[in-house]
């Protein structure tokens, strides 16, 4: 199902009205890891999750099960650090109940518990010191972040925030975003690190994944990340070049093959906490058509659903009317890795690896 590539302001997930995104990284020379959070609107979010990897690492995830109690949430953390930076959603927590945002639970409006689900990457050493990692002040500084940029912001992509350490198949990965009004009106959004095992180039062309599709929807300009046509395909000269270059970055250094790609997927139509789920379930197929192999068992591919509830489905035709946001979901997922792994900086290399940049290799062949 092709949907109309009609964008938001500025093509992030920001285009949902009242999600706004801060990035926070690690201090210090050799660090290189940072935390992404998402902030919900005053009143929370109804949310879900899908995880799909081998090896996640997550927080609070049991909470969103529709069996559950908790209706809404007011922010998931996406961060670096392993099973370590999951202690940067105490910082979020921390900065909601100062508001008396989160469930309540007492008499008193300051009695709140703030739920707040968080997903981790691994990027342990990446930056030559393997206890740089996000804690709590990192969260605080992510969500102080994400609420200083005001509505409807430009999201940094690259390697900021949760992806300041990311990589994906031997290249820089990072933070990506893109999003689309549907004809309905109704406005999908989506933001991923990439942090993949697999790859996100073709090993016999050189050309991103994530490219690949039909002209208007999933096909995009190889160097823009930008919707509207096929893939354009590098010079095999460079193409040769970049695996070489690859060839030689893996034989310097051997990092531990544990990654992980999170993505939050978000909309402004109103969902039930299982129509929720099932967003988060068929965007995990716009991780699969960007990066190859996917869902390994050092994967912790995670996907969240937030659905603001600004804008009611359309009444026809009944519950198939889900279907425009479920490919929505994907598409923009695909599209966000694409844009991630184009805005990665110049490669970097140092005591955690080497790890070129897409652009390092390709630059606008």
């Amino acid at each position: 199902m092709t949907q109309p590539e009609q964008h938001g302001t500025t093509d992030s997930i920001t285009d949902v009205r009242g999600l706004r995104v801060g990035h926070a990284r690690v201090a210090g020379k050799k660090a290189l890891s940072g935390t992404t959070v998402v902030l919900a609107p005053v009143g929370g979010a109804v949310a879900a999750v899908d995880v799909r990897g081998g090896g996640p690492g997550t927080r609070e995830t049991d909470a969103l099960d529709p069996r559950n109690v908790v209706q809404r949430i007011d922010a998931v953390v996406l961060t670096g650090g392993s099973a370590y930076g999951l202690d940067a959603a105490a910082g979020v927590m921390a900065w909601l109940e100062e508001r008396r945002r989160g469930v309540r639970v007492g008499p008193d409006p300051s009695h709140v518990v703030p739920v707040v689900p968080a997903a981790c990457v691994f990027d342990l050493g990446r930056g030559g010191d393997f206890g740089a990692r996000p804690g709590p002040a990192t969260g605080r500084a992510a969500v102080e972040a994400a609420e200083a940029s005001g509505d409807h912001a430009r999201v940094e992509t690259g390697a900021v925030g949760a992806g300041t350490g990311a990589v994906v198949g031997g290249l820089r990965g990072g933070v990506g975003t893109a999003s689309t009004v549907l004809e309905s009106g109704i406005t999908v959004g989506a933001l991923v690190v990439v942090n993949a095992v697999g790859s996100a180039v073709d090993p016999a062309t050189g050309a991103l994944y994530g490219t690949y599709g039909s002209p208007g929807s999933l096909g995009s300009t190889a160097h823009t990340g930008s919707p509207g046509g096929p893939p354009s395909f590098p010079d095999p000269a460079v193409h040769e070049a970049a695996v070489r270059r690859l060839a030689e970055a893996r034989e310097a250094a051997a990092p531990p093959p544990l990654n992980t790609t999170l993505a939050v997927v978000a909309t402004d139509a109103v969902l039930t906490r299982a129509q929720a789920q099932k967003v988060a379930g068929t965007a995990h197929d716009g991780i699969a058509r960007a990066l190859r192999p996917v869902h390994l068992m050092n994967d912790g591919d995670t996907v969240f659903t937030l659905a603001t509830g600004d804008r009611e489905l359309p009444s026809e035709p009944g519950p198939l009317a889900l279907n425009e946001i479920l490919a929505a979901g994907a598409d923009l997922v695909t599209r966000a890795i694409v844009r991630a792994v184009l805005a990665a900086p110049a490669g970097l290399r140092g005591p955690g690896g080497d790890f070129p940049s897409y652009g390092e290799l390709y630059g606008d062949s």
